[in-house]
């Protein structure tokens, strides 16, 4: 058997009465609740991040191709969709998928209420796949040629003006080179909820044969062509690849271009983590340097002997190191656990809910990979080796003649 690992295992025997033992305990505690937090940190904010932009680009797609006159109001110009270039884009790799759309600003009016709204035109083959997740109530739009077109509504708007689906709703809408005011009548199809405040507070989806009559357009005229992507952390690259190839009047942006405030403030998140790894490794480092010193101390008169016999101070450290290291992993493990089960209760149950209205969402999302586990805990074990060193100098101080008359 290995000589460090023999004496290592003789140090961690639990006969007897030894002041090392509770020590030891809550190194066992401070490292799995370190380790469990970290997990659960990262899991959220990660889960956080991911649930905010894909609900962002539920309503925006990964792209949008728009007119480079397109200023930040809601009167768009048009976009011929006959061009050659428009045929090629599912040939780009990294594309999942385009669809037509255009929107334009009007004013609801009910009986008693009046709200500004923006009417979001899509087209047939528009991906409902984000829309049917969040529906809430009726079905989606049916965009067939009729006189009273169906629109989508989120809640906000359903409950500020107490509609509900089935309802006849009037939208007047005003061009600039127009004097009067134009109304259409609409039949509320269905009811949706994102907890986006910033779209669900007046974003209606429609058709968009009646935007495009309401800005004059040519049928072969929309307001943006929206490009879904098969893998949305390569958006950008996809962007330049498809910039090179669209007309010079043409601009291609990014959803984080179009909603930079929302994906900046996600990226705080970043740092918020940073300072939690930062504050539970240090918190389990003074833990574990303080434990082995303890260790150490109570054993200075077996270091002593050691050193007596012929020991180096690097065999001598590296039996406290071993000890240390079967704390460390000890600890990780139920840490793991601790933080692995809390992860699929709340994946799975959704245990731990909030205000939908200040953070989007109405309940605490978890993501977590097999990549990030593995990279937390490799990094928790290298980190921990190397503050464990630290208190290994003091066994070059321990003089053997002194350390034999040690009690």
């Amino acid at each position: 058997m290995n000589f460090e690992y023999f004496i290592a295992r003789h140090i961690s025997s639990k006969k007897g009465n030894s002041f090392s033992q509770p020590v030891i305990k809550i190194s066992y505690i401070s490292i799995a609740l370190g380790l469990a937090l970290m997990i659960a940190s990262i899991a959220i904010v990660i889960g956080f991040k991911h649930s905010i932009s894909n609900k962002v680009i539920g309503f925006t797609a990964n792209l949008q191709i728009i007119p480079f006159d397109n200023n930040k109001s809601l009167e768009e110009q048009p976009l011929f969709t006959d061009r050659d270039f428009i045929k090629l884009l599912p040939t780009v790799p990294n594309v999942k998928h385009i669809q037509f759309t255009a929107q334009k600003g009007g004013v609801l009016k009910t009986n008693n209420q009046i709200q500004g709204i923006v009417l979001k035109g899509v087209s047939t083959n528009y991906d409902w796949s984000f829309l049917s997740k969040n529906l809430v109530a009726g079905e989606l739009p049916q965009l067939t040629e009729k006189r009273d077109y169906e629109v989508l509504i989120s809640k906000m708007l359903a409950d500020k003006l107490t509609l509900k689906t089935g309802d006849n709703i009037r939208i007047w809408f005003v061009n600039n080179n127009e004097q009067g005011a134009r109304g259409r009548k609409f039949i509320v199809s269905g009811i949706y909820n994102t907890g986006l405040e910033s779209f669900d507070g007046n974003l209606i989806i429609g058709d968009l044969d009646v935007v495009t009559k309401l800005n004059n357009w040519k049928p072969d005229e929309v307001g943006a062509v929206e490009i879904m992507l098969k893998n949305p952390e390569k958006a950008k690259a996809t962007a330049n690849t498809i910039y090179h190839d669209i007309p010079y009047d043409l601009n291609i942006v990014t959803a984080r271009e179009l909603y930079p405030q929302i994906f900046n403030w996600l990226d705080l998140l970043d740092m918020n983590v940073v300072v939690i790894l930062v504050l539970l490794i240090l918190v389990a480092g003074i833990t574990m340097i303080s434990t082995l010193l303890i260790l150490i101390i109570e054993r200075t008169s077996m270091v002593g002997l050691l050193k007596a016999l012929g020991a180096t101070n690097k065999t001598i450290g590296r039996i406290f190191l071993i000890r240390s290291t079967r704390i460390v992993l000890t600890g990780m493990l139920w840490g793991n656990i601790l933080g692995l089960l809390f992860y699929f209760i709340q994946l799975k149950f959704k245990v731990f809910h909030l205000d939908p209205q200040s953070y989007y969402v109405d309940y605490v999302p978890v993501e977590l990979h097999l990549t990030q586990f593995l990279l937390l805990n490799a990094g928790v074990i290298a980190i921990s080796l190397l503050i464990l060193i630290i208190p290994t100098w003091y066994i070059n101080r321990v003089s053997p003649s002194k350390a034999l008359r040690y009690e």
